[in-house]
This record gives structure tokens, sequence and C-alpha cells, in this order.
């Protein structure tokens, strides 16, 4: 059977149980044949997509709902534009894949061009990759060539990508742990400032303060950490980390300090770039200009494509000597990648301007369950990229075991939300940015309905 979604504007109809017997069949097959712990398959395992347009998914079972996740974070010009669709199936017609670093495409010209168009201040030259983890490891070997120290600074509960560099910087012991043993000794760790739940100090301001004191320490002095500071590497809004907003100096006072001891300041933006939070990149709300932008996710919609878009003066850490490229990749400037790209991009420049007041309306539906329900302790984010903490009521200890509960029972009324943060107590809310206000009402209605029915 064949399932058709005109534009991705409707709202949920559940017609199986959660999930549906096709979704249990393929688990059972999945299981025998991908290797565990990929795909989390306990109990009657997950619902298996089958197709998406805007911001519905259907799945296999024809269940169709409304996508909070945008494919994580990847939609969010919507899932399945035809413009993006459109400029993939024009590109495989002429040219699928070429010789990326060696004889390039127009189509990678033309990216490179855009990119350079919308990135703040200097930053106008870019190494393409192929993930938000190599994006970052393109990064961090920049600011390796560019310094010539080792050393990085990252924060706690950050999320910059599994693959060995990236995992390096990534601030959560239950990815790091495993690996250990080959990872670096060369990443310091400091609290990312969480105004909800600040670490060393009683109040945000005391615990920014902090915080700052202690990325000033190691920056000044290299015996502290045992190595000499290259880059700080920073979320302006930690993402995967539980959508944690710092307080407005924080991203300010980080350009102060890297400018002052020469290390490179380095911004993930692959989760919150790309109109996620209202503008371009959410650091520009700071008026900060990195060293080193690293975007991806909703770059493309859909195609494995990333960048790490750099200062010249930075960039030229990378000159050649006449040899092979030292950081580049089968893949790398993709033709079709790069066409996609271009479409999504252009489309987001047409989202952009709708993302804040629909953010807005999101945000004032959830702060009026916020009073009504005290397992809510805070409402937090920034356009359609929003959080809500789930608290223990009476305290802020949180409550991940009711996160998962209500993920589980918002999937049988047919919304896709999952829970963030190290703890997994928050429910992430990055919905496409196409989602329409009316499919925005059914999900805090939804929300209110379930949390009646759990919580009273």
């Amino acid at each position: 059977m064949v399932w058709i979604l005109a534009e991705g504007r409707e709202l949920p109809r559940i017609v199986t149980p959660i999930p549906g017997p096709e979704s249990q069949a393929l688990s059972r097959r999945l299981r025998a044949v991908e290797a565990p712990g990929i795909t989390p398959l306990e109990g009657a395992g997950p619902i298996f997509w089958a197709q998406a347009r805007g911001a519905n998914v259907i799945d296999v079972d024809g269940n169709r709902y409304i996508d909070l996740t945008a494919g994580f974070g990847v939609a969010n010009a919507g899932h399945a534009p035809m413009a993006v669709i459109d400029a993939f199936a024009d590109q495989a017609r002429h040219l699928l894949h070429g010789l990326g670093d060696v004889h390039p495409t127009l189509p990678k010209v033309r990216l490179l061009e855009k990119l350079s168009e919308i990135a703040p201040g200097t930053l106008s030259q870019t190494i393409l990759c192929n993930s938000g983890a190599e994006a970052v490891e393109a990064a961090l070997k920049t600011a390796l060539r560019h310094t010539g120290r080792p050393g990085v600074i990252a924060f706690s509960g950050s999320y910059h990508g599994l693959t060995h560099g990236a995992l390096d910087a990534t601030g959560w012991r239950y990815f790091r742990d495993p690996f250990q043993a080959r990872l670096s000794r060369n990443t310091i760790f400091v609290p990312y400032p969480d105004p909800f739940r600040p670490r060393l100090a009683a109040t945000p301001e005391a615990d920014l303060a902090a915080i700052l004191e202690l990325v000033a320490f190691h920056l000044s002095d290299p015996a502290a950490g045992g190595v000499p500071i290259g880059a700080v590497v920073v979320e302006p809004i930690l993402g995967r980390g539980g959508i944690i907003v710092p307080p407005p100096a924080f991203l300010p006072r980080l350009r102060e300090l890297c400018s002052r001891h020469g290390a490179l300041l380095v911004l993930d933006e692959i989760y919150t770039g790309c109109g996620r939070t209202g503008a371009w990149f959410a650091a520009s709300t700071s008026g900060v200009t990195p060293d080193l932008l690293c975007v991806g996710k909703g770059m493309t919609g859909g195609f494995p494509m990333s960048a790490c878009i750099g200062d010249p003066t930075v960039m030229s850490a990378w000159e050649s000597d006449g040899g092979e490229a030292l950081h580049t990749s089968t893949f790398l400037g993709h033709p079709a990648g790069c066409r996609m790209a271009l479409a999504q991009l252009e489309l987001l420049g047409s989202l952009i301007p709708e993302v804040a007041p629909l953010g807005e309306r999101l945000r004032r539906g959830l702060e009026a369950l916020r009073e009504r329900f005290p397992v809510i302790g805070e409402i937090r984010g920034r356009g359609l990229m929003l959080g809500i903490d789930l608290v223990h009521p009476g305290s802020r200890e949180p409550d991940a075991a009711l996160a998962r509960l209500l993920s589980q029972k918002m999937l049988e009324r047919g919304i896709i939300v999952l829970s963030e943060g190290p703890l997994g107590q928050v429910l992430a809310l990055t919905p496409p940015l196409s989602i329409t206000g009316e499919q925005i009402d059914c999900v805090v209605e939804t929300l209110r309905e379930v949390l009646t029915r759990i919580v009273g």
C-alpha cells in the first residue's frame, strides 16, 4: 500500500497500535542482521518510517505523525521539499559523482560562495565534509595547524560527534568511557553554564563567573592542564545536552578570552544553525564571530554533507606544498549534495522570518502547561529549538523516567518527540521550520492530554 503526503501540513492519524504489526515484523528482521546496540529494539521496538513530507511522517503501518525532531535536525525546510528533490534529480541525471579534490564541479563552487555569503564576519573559506563529526574534526585539525597547540577546551554535556577525533571533544562519559584508552589527554572539560542548574555556584551569575575563570586559567597557564590550548569548541546552545541556553555574556566572554590568549574559538552550529533558532546561526544574537564555524544537518535537508567555515587568515594554515590534500575524502564536495544544499539554503532563507513567531506560539502553549503541571521545571530554548525540562515536583531533580514515558505516550498519539540530555530528562522540540500553527496547537493539546492522563 502507498500513502501520499501532499504538503506535510496534516494532523496525526493513528490506525494501528504503536508500533504496528509491520514495524514489529521489521524489528525482528533488523535484530537478526544489524549489530546490537545500534537501533533500540527492546520491547515491541520502534516505528519504521516509510514516507515523510513537511512536518509529517508516515510509518510502514500507515500511521501519520507530526515530527518534532526534523530527523535529528536535518529537515529544517521540511521533509522532502520538492525544490531539494528536483535539484538532486537534475544533478543525478548529469553527474552523480565526481573527483572531489582533484577535478571539482560547478555546484561545489556555487555552494562555497553561498556559505561565504551567509557566514558571519570574515568567515569566507570552507572545508566541505561528510558529517557533523568530520566538520568538527576539520576544525580541530585547523586549530592545531594554525596555533601549533594541541590542547582543546570543551564543555561537559557537549555533543560534537562520535568519530574518534570528535569524540575527543564530546563531553558525555557514556560515549567516552568505552573508548577512553584510545582518546587523547589533550581535551580539558569545564561545565557548560546552565542557569536552571548551576554547577559551580549558587546563582547563574556566580556560576558563569566561575566557569569563565576556569577557562581563563587553562588558557593562560599551559601547565594547568599539561598542554597548551589551541582551541575552545562550544555549542552556542547546548543541543543534545539538553537544549541549554547559556547566559548572554557567555559567548562574548569566550570570544574575548580566546582573542587575548591566541586560541581559536570554534562554534559548533551543526544543530543550532541553518535557521533553527530564527537566524542563520544562533551565535548571531550575541554578536560573536568565531574563528571557525561548523555547520551540517539542516544544510542539505537529507544528504550527508557538512562544512567547516573559517577566516582566511586561519585557513591559510592549510596552504599546500604541492602534495596531496591533508584533509579530504572520496565524497568531498559531492555534486548532488552541493545542489541539494543550494536548494535547501534558498528555502531556508524564506522560512527563517517565520521561525520566531512560530517558536513564540509553541513557547506560549508550553508555558501554559508549565503553570498547570509542576513536573515541568522549565521551558527553554530559542526559535524552534525548545526544551521541556521534567522534574520531580517541588524540586529541580531531573525525572528522566517521566520523559521516556511521555515520549512513548506522545508517539502513541501521533507525535514524534525525543528526550535529550545526559540524564534524558528534557523533551526536545525541534520540528521542521515548515510546521504550521495548527500543528503546533495540536502538539500542545496532545501533550496536555497525555500529562493529564499520567500525572493528573
